[in-house]
């Protein structure tokens, strides 16, 4: 008996998603409509987030080793990135005070995502389970997905997504 055929529906009367349970969006579709808390305390719209270059990234959890690479990666690249017009989203399910606190802790100029509940991964269709999402990135230009990467890099997450830019036409 396949094991996933009983967790699935007590996983979803218990609200979490497990993996392989969404499917990811594909290229082409808009920059999801969901609104979610950041780390400074205010409320970002993704759907408003439709002019040039947008990636947004997910990450298990917050001020662990691959996530802090993850994370640093960007940071580091940042300068880069907005040259080329590029806006930063973080996203994991961690809440308000976890994501301010990474964010701090590692001079993160971009902004932090806390998807406590999920509806941000949700709305992308990236596989969560017990507070933890699925490293994925997604970039889109003028708001359409224009590449993701499933298994999103750790400390090469920047490179990756000025690699994807600088090859892109249009």
């Amino acid at each position: 008996m396949n094991p996933l055929r009983i967790l699935t529906p007590v996983a979803a009367a218990i609200g979490i998603t497990l993996p392989g349970g969404a499917e990811p969006i594909s290229e082409g579709t808009a920059i999801p409509e969901v609104n979610c808390p950041d780390h400074k305390g205010g409320e970002v719209k993704l759907a408003d987030a439709t002019k040039g270059w947008v990636l947004v990234y997910f990450y298990p959890k917050a001020d662990t080793p691959g996530c802090t690479k993850q994370a640093c990666s960007l940071r580091d690249s940042f300068a880069t990135l907005t040259e080329k017009g590029v806006t930063v989203y973080g996203a994991s399910l961690d809440d308000v005070a976890a994501q301010k606190a990474f964010a701090e802790k590692y001079k993160l100029p971009f902004t932090l995502l806390a998807d406590k509940e999920g509806k941000v991964a949700d709305a992308f269709g990236v596989p969560h389970l017990a507070g933890f999402a699925k490293r994925q990135a997604f970039l889109f230009k003028e708001g359409k997905l224009v590449w993701r990467d499933l298994s999103a890099s750790t400390d090469q997450q920047a490179a990756d997504v000025i690699k994807v830019i600088d090859t892109t036409k249009g």
